[in-house]
């Protein structure tokens, strides 16, 4: 199927039937399936299905446009009809459980007689192989660099699927869209499958000239998808259409032959892409996609860049077989030299605060540590009697720090000396948030407090009945936090009364943020929630696969939240839709931290990370070598950020 082609006439058989209906023609313009989904036109005809652009009559205020695939069982082999039926049950369920912005979403599934139906998001644009058709000019090899990194990020997304990956398995031009936005979409899962190692060999699908050699023996690795974006990148450079060559001879039509203004490190990533044997390819898209930055970030020297991939040896992609691009990537990225590094007695589980030059941060060995920011000299550091797991909040001069011990400390920003001290009935875990000249903050004791911030007096207290580890979002009118129960609470200012409360389905340790009147907050039952902020109403939710302790970070319309899967996900504030996910090595409990265009967060793989906001694309990285639980802070293009390692460090940007 081709979602989001040209409206097109359906191809004609000799019985005047469209190609791949041998027993009658399909819905007509204006016929209505479902009494909801109006027929438009026809986008494309296939073997075992027809596509069509369809209006959804369920809004009748806007035109919401659709993408129906249908497919008709005209077999009377029983075997043969129960396969087709298999794989298209296939289809419809592996999409519900996607969620990218580069694959289509699925919208409803209905049977009617021998038809079934399968409603998908219209993207609108052109498939690649229509570019190829209509223009005679190479692709310039920044499109293509671009086009290839959003196709990767894409394969990583399905590659990392569990329990298995998502092998799309017929990777090429046609199967690929480019909306007016120049955005990438994959689009035809119709033999797309999940990848079992125990799975029966012997089954081939897939298009010949896009399709490696263990294809035709059954097998299907993330490898697969690696030969197929080769297969791809190299007919959009030299225009040679491997359909019409001899299989698996890619290395006899070197791609600077036909287009010289390639450079070599390009044409050694596609050529490593394309290897007979899958072991001497990117073993999937994550590595191929590390390469690719790589290119993607050099100055052009083909000589340099081909040392950085292919390793001393200088022998590029199509020789190297033992020093992968990943690895070279995290080596080069990993030469970020800290500004310094001060070391603590215990683990750093908290977000460091700066302000008049100095950098606070509180350890698991009971102290709030003050350091000079410049430098990281130490200055003092004041003993609670617990370890600390919430970050200390600066307000006028002093700094106010949370417990383990059950005490909320102000202590004198300068010199460290205790201001008041507040005592609550079980541990703080949680950071506070001043505002209105009064500290806000919740404790295990199942209680959310309010303390007047210049004298540690009681304003106010509730009983929310669950401990309180979220740190408040305070408006004009409400405070917002989560507790460990899974309620969601919105309290009245004044005097503390619940004005609203929703429940998530487990613990809200992540701490919300609020934009134009709009919550949002995330929760180990792995969801991010958006709710008014005036009613605890829903509004979306999104669904990753482990749990949401980070707090989320708004930047420009993008919600930006981590989650124990080992992504950070960039979510559409308006829609809750996927527009990127990296995936990491570890958990990602870090909130993140933008400067420029740059989101920063750590995971506890051990490295900080430096992604593109716009794309998720690696732009930075600095490994520690131990967990990173806590949030980085940036101030004047500095990183402060603390690990498990015992280390606070000074990062440039």
């Amino acid at each position: 199927m081709e979602l989001g082609t040209r409206e097109m006439p359906p191809k004609k058989g000799k019985d005047s039937q469209p190609l791949g209906r041998p027993d009658a023609t399909g819905p007509q313009s204006g016929e209505v399936l479902q009494g909801r989904y109006m027929i438009l036109g026809t986008l494309g005809v296939g073997g075992f299905s027809s596509v069509y652009r369809a209006r959804d009559l369920r809004f009748p205020s806007v035109t919401r446009l659709c993408a129906v695939k249908e497919m008709v069982i005209s077999t009377v082999d029983p075997e043969m009809r129960q396969l087709t039926i298999k794989s298209f049950e296939r289809e419809a369920g592996m999409l519900a459980t996607l969620n990218h912005a580069a694959i289509p979403d699925i919208y409803d599934y209905f049977t009617d007689g021998n038809r079934s139906y399968l409603v998908l998001e219209f993207v609108p644009g052109q498939n690649l192989q229509q570019w190829l058709d209509e223009t005679d000019e190479y692709l310039d090899e920044q499109k293509a660099l671009d086009w290839a990194l959003q196709v990767c990020e894409a394969l990583v997304y399905l590659h990392s699927q569990k329990p298995q990956p998502v092998i799309f398995r017929d990777l090429k031009p046609s199967n690929i869209m480019l909306d007016p936005y120049n955005r990438i979409h994959l689009i035809d899962f119709g033999i797309a499958k999940l990848f079992e190692a125990t799975e029966d060999k012997g089954t081939m699908i897939g298009t010949a000239g896009y399709t490696p050699p263990e294809q035709y023996r059954g097998e299907a690795t993330p490898a697969v998808d690696v030969y197929g974006l080769g297969a791809t990148l190299h007919h959009l450079l030299t225009r040679q259409d491997p359909r019409q060559e001899t299989p698996f001879t890619f290395s006899e039509r070197p791609i600077r032959a036909a287009n010289p203004v390639i450079s070599r490190a390009f044409e050694g990533i596609i050529m490593r892409c394309l290897a007979y044997d899958p072991k001497d390819r990117f073993p999937d898209a994550m590595a191929l996609r590390e390469a690719l930055l790589v290119l993607s970030q050099s100055d052009g020297a083909d000589l340099d860049l081909d040392q950085r991939l292919g390793g001393e040896s200088g022998r590029g992609f199509e020789g190297a077989t033992t020093d992968t691009p990943a690895a070279t990537l995290r080596a080069g990225l990993s030469q970020v030299k800290p500004l310094w590094v001060f070391r603590c007695e215990d683990e750093i589980r908290s977000r460091p605060a700066v302000a008049k030059g100095i950098v606070f941060v509180g350890a698991y060995d009971n102290n709030l540590y003050a350091l000079t920011a410049d430098k990281g000299d130490f200055l003092w550091k004041f003993p609670t009697g617990g370890g600390i797991g919430g970050s200390p909040v600066v307000s006028e001069d002093a700094v106010l720090i949370g417990s383990s011990d059950h005490s909320l400390y102000s202590l004198q920003l300068r010199k460290g000396r205790l201001n008041w001290q507040f005592t609550a009935e079980g541990p703080i875990y949680g950071t506070p948030a001043v505002r209105f000249d009064h500290a806000f903050f919740g404790a295990d004791d199942g209680f959310f407090y309010v303390v007047n911030a210049m004298r540690g007096q009681l304003h106010w207290k509730t009983n929310v009945y669950s401990p309180v580890r979220s740190t408040p979002w305070v408006s004009d009118e409400l405070v917002y936090f989560g507790a460990e129960g899974g309620q969601i609470l919105g309290l009245e200012l004044g005097a503390g009364k619940v004005k609203w409360q929703t429940k998530a389905q487990r613990a809200v340790t992540s701490s919300p943020k609020v934009a134009d009147d709009i919550l949002y907050v995330g929760s180990t039952d792995g969801q991010v929630y958006a709710v008014d902020a005036s009613s605890g109403w829903p509004i979306w939710r999104f669904r990753t696969k482990g749990p949401v302790i980070a707090t989320p970070t708004l930047f420009q319309d993008t919600l930006f939240v981590g989650s124990a899967d080992g992504h950070l996900y960039a979510i559409d504030v308006a829609s809750g839709r996927q527009m990127w996910a990296y995936q990491t090595n570890g958990q990602v409990a870090s909130t993140p931290a933008i400067w420029g265009n740059t989101v920063y967060f750590g995971s506890t793989d051990g490295s900080l990370y430096g992604v593109s906001a716009r794309r998720g694309e690696l732009q930075w990285r600095f490994d520690t070598g131990s967990p990173i639980i806590g949030s980085p802070t940036i101030l004047n293009g500095v990183i402060y950020v603390g690990a498990t390692d015992h280390r606070l460090y000074a990062l440039p940007t």
